[in-house]
């Protein structure tokens, strides 16, 4: 009789002596045996190594950029502001003589403080909402707004050396178009940058001349705040100072908050300006580049704290000291960055994990 179909013959329960065994894996038709355990841990750490260096490869170029302009740097700055170093002998060992110095005897370094917090407190949020508001103007144009985006972002393109020269001649106080037009119209005016008392603030009227990065940063921002919210809070009733305060500013508060750690950081580095302005209003840029006495003029009122940590540094050959303002910089850069975005949750709103 024949057998059923699928059916199978059983098994003998011994095979006859002498016949061959084969491996089940042969009998059930299966590929190779695996490697065993050790082999095939080793294979995979290979695998492992081989993608890490394939991606340390990749990272090369940045880390030698890293380590060469930014990590050697850094080690070198904090190991000379613990020593005298005058450019000329080598590096002598103080200790913290430098911090101690800064704290104690130096008495320019206040003052040096007070100019930079002055235009952080004065010339940040004038920059912030003078760009804000321009941009906010240009979103609301109905006609022409190339132009005048192309008008508030060109002066952003212009070196600051020429931007602040053009600036100095435009104040001078005798030939100056500025004095001139208001001495048409009856009025006297100021020194500008030859007076202490509007040196700063002619600086910080540079300073809104060129916003027009964070202009356009913020026209790009506003433009991207969903149309539908504004019609939603239009039916609502809200007018339009309402909808700037309800609905603008809380989309674009994240850019705010970028506008703002970014403009802090310029102003606690702010030295191009101020050291250009001085030396062309004192009149001592011809001589050779000996601004010695020209720095902080009139009076020290633009004295920052990267110009003087220029002048201890380049024109007194304190190379120790400077690098340890230098390091004091840091230090208060990375603190003030830090206080800020930690409070930016407060006011900053976060957008909705999707």
């Amino acid at each position: 009789m024949g057998e059923p179909p699928g059916s199978r013959r059983p098994l003998p329960r011994s095979l006859p002596k002498g016949m061959p065994v084969s491996p089940p894996a042969a009998v059930a038709g299966a590929s190779a045996p695996a490697l065993p355990g050790p082999d095939r841990r080793q294979a995979k750490k290979k695998a492992v190594w081989r993608r890490r260096r394939l991606v340390l490869l990749m990272m090369s170029p940045w880390i030698l950029g890293f380590a060469t302009f930014f990590a050697y740097p850094l080690v070198m700055n904090v190991y000379l502001s613990l020593t005298h170093y005058d450019l000329i002998n080598p590096p002598r060992w103080i200790g913290f003589a430098n911090y101690q110095y800064a704290f104690t005897n130096d008495p320019n370094l206040w003052p040096a403080i007070k100019n930079t917090l002055w235009i952080i407190a004065v010339g940040v949020p004038l920059q912030v909402l003078f760009a804000f508001g321009i941009a906010t103007m240009l979103t609301r144009a109905k006609a022409g707004v190339g132009f005048f985006r192309t008008v508030f972002y060109l002066p952003a393109l212009v070196p600051p050396v020429a931007a602040t020269l053009g600036f100095v001649y435009i104040f001078n106080p005798g030939i100056g178009p500025v004095n001139t037009i208001l001495g048409h119209l009856g009025i006297t005016g100021p020194l500008w940058f030859n007076d202490p008392a509007w040196a700063k603030p002619s600086l910080v009227l540079l300073s809104l001349w060129g916003i027009g990065t964070f202009m356009i940063v913020f026209l790009a921002s506003i433009l991207d705040v969903p149309k539908h919210l504004y019609e939603s809070a239009e039916l609502d009733g809200a007018g339009a100072f309402q909808r700037l305060r309800w609905v603008t500013l809380p989309i674009v508060s994240p850019v705010l908050l970028f506008a703002v750690v970014l403009g802090v950081i310029q102003g606690l580095q702010y030295f191009t300006q101020a050291y250009v302005a001085a030396s062309i209003a004192s009149g001592q840029a011809s001589q050779a580049g000996d601004t010695l006495n020209a720095l902080g003029y009139p009076e020290d009122s633009t004295l920052f704290y990267p110009v003087l940590l220029y002048q201890h540094g380049f024109n007194d050959f304190q190379m120790g000291y400077a690098s340890a303002m230098a390091m004091l910089l840091l230090v208060v850069s990375f603190a003030v960055t830090l206080v800020i975005v930690v409070n930016s949750r407060k006011w900053v709103h976060q957008a909705a994990p999707r």
